[in-house]
């Protein structure tokens, strides 16, 4: 949400539930290249917790992450929550430069779900209303001020600059997506405690949702179905997945019943863009997280809407070492994030 003002040094980090992940890139000309990549697991107690002392331990495991990867750079741009962030896409009047920002400003007070004096906002125009010829399309995120104030002191407290902030769900579809992108394209990702839903159309995000429900609450539904143990169960999801052949489909109906929410919301957010966006179709899903490590997921996400899906790469825009290419595609979708924020353009 930030602007980087022509800084070129930095790197992406990426504070999530499950871990901390740490991408830095050296820009050569139009291409980036990858110098630095780190993660650290972390209790997501932690990181969802508000209190001091819990506060105090991010912080010190931030600086023992920063200290190990040895980045060249002590200037970070940090992702945000996309559960603390609020993403709206509306139509305005077509105005000056001079009296947009005024407009903007005057309708986030009527959009946002927190007051606009405590609220951090940004906006991007995204061209044409495909509503209206006269009006023009706008994304607008805003943040509470005190989750951003606290943010920043945490990390200048451990000794970081920071020279940019975003909304994860847009870092996360500049990583895994083509540099060029016209035709809609939606980036499902699930995470540890929730799951995120972005549809990218002519190069900007049409649509961004958080969505309720992550890999923990899969997990859960397979143990209490199965009456297993937290650990068992996860093995389960991450072994065998969504395959009917095995352990006679027991998994597979369990993760079917528990994804039905997730699905839910997932028809609708389509049925919704499609239903702005008339003539469209979303022509491929791409998927990261825990959706693209639960075996045959993304087969039965393709089976079931009929549309390609393919398991998102965080490294699609990056050179990659060729001797560590292997190493670095097989955690490829926990990095997506991280790398979107170490390849925003300055």
């Amino acid at each position: 949400m930030s602007p980087l003002t022509g800084i070129t040094n930095f790197f992406g980090l990426d504070i999530g539930t499950s871990g901390i992940r740490l991408v830095e890139l050296k820009s050569s000309g139009t291409t980036k290249s990858l110098i630095n990549y780190a993660l650290v697991p972390i209790d997501p107690r932690l990181v969802l917790s508000d209190a001091k002392t819990d506060q105090q331990k991010v912080a010190a495991i931030i600086k023992q992450l920063v200290l190990q990867a040895k980045t060249t750079s002590k200037n970070v741009c940090v992702s945000l929550p996309s559960s603390r962030v609020f993403t709206v896409v509306f139509d305005m009047d077509k105005l000056s430069t001079n009296e947009l920002d005024k407009s903007i400003r005057f309708q986030a007070d009527t959009l946002i779900p927190t007051p606009l004096e405590n609220s951090k906002i940004d906006w991007a125009l995204l061209g044409q209303s495909p509503m209206d010829a006269n009006k023009i399309e706008v994304l607008l995120s805003s943040v509470p001020n005190s989750y951003v104030e606290n943010l920043v002191n945490l990390l200048e407290g451990v000794g970081l600059n920071v020279v940019g902030i975003e909304p994860e769900a847009i870092a996360l579809a500049r990583a895994v997506l083509p540099k060029e992108v016209v035709k809609p394209q939606l980036v499902l990702d699930i995470g540890s405690t929730s799951s995120d839903l972005v549809i990218v159309m002519n190069n900007g995000p049409r649509l961004i949702r958080s969505i309720p429900g992550g890999s923990e609450f899969l997990i859960k539904s397979v143990a209490e179905n199965l009456s297993i143990d937290h650990n068992q169960a996860q093995e389960f999801v991450f072994k065998f997945g969504m395959s009917k052949n095995k352990v006679e489909g027991q998994i597979f109906n369990a993760l079917v019943t528990a994804t039905e929410g997730l699905f839910d919301e997932l028809e609708k957010s389509i049925k919704f863009f499609q239903n702005r966006y008339k003539n469209t179709s979303i022509e491929k899903i791409y998927v990261t997280g825990a959706a693209a490590s639960i075996p045959e997921f993304p087969l039965y996400l393709a089976n079931k809407y009929s549309i390609n899906v393919e398991i998102g790469n965080a490294w699609t825009n990056i050179s990659i070492p060729e001797n560590k290419k292997n190493e670095l595609l097989a955690i490829s979708s926990s990095f997506a994030v991280a790398a979107g924020l170490a390849g925003r353009n300055e």
